[in-house]
């Protein structure tokens, strides 16, 4: 199932080696995201509350404030946008934490299996 429809994508992750490779992956296997990127948390609420992207990809630890609040404040004001965590910290309480906040995913940076990274991203974006 392509996508031919534009994608407002924001991801927010401090680690520049890590947002830069994973944006280059993401816009290679989804020619039609246009992605945004925040390296901590007051830019990614500035310009969740400009851009209005519909798919956010969370680091759970950023400087200023933390993924999962971070998700939650999204979530409260738009409610219909998809966060998926995106972390190295892949551990049951940190799952738990990043759902009661509002997240839709949950994935480790380190085990990140892009085939079912791609049909989870299609099926939350097609809804």
């Amino acid at each position: 199932m392509a996508i031919s429809r534009e994608i407002k994508t924001l991801l927010v992750e401090d680690n520049n080696i890590f947002r830069q490779t994973f944006k280059e992956t993401l816009q290679s296997r989804f020619p039609s995201v246009v992605i945004q990127e925040a390296a901590e948390g007051n830019e990614a609420l500035q310009k969740v509350d400009t851009f209005h992207p519909e798919l956010i990809f969370m680091d759970i630890r950023l400087p200023e404030q933390n993924g999962l609040e971070l998700t939650r404040k999204i979530k409260a004001r738009y409610p219909e946008t998809v966060v998926i965590v995106l972390t190295d910290y892949d551990t049951p309480e940190y799952r738990k934490a990043a759902f009661q906040c509002g997240a839709s995913c949950f994935f480790a940076k380190d085990s990140l299996d892009w085939g079912q990274f791609e049909t989870m991203i299609k099926s939350h974006i097609s809804r």
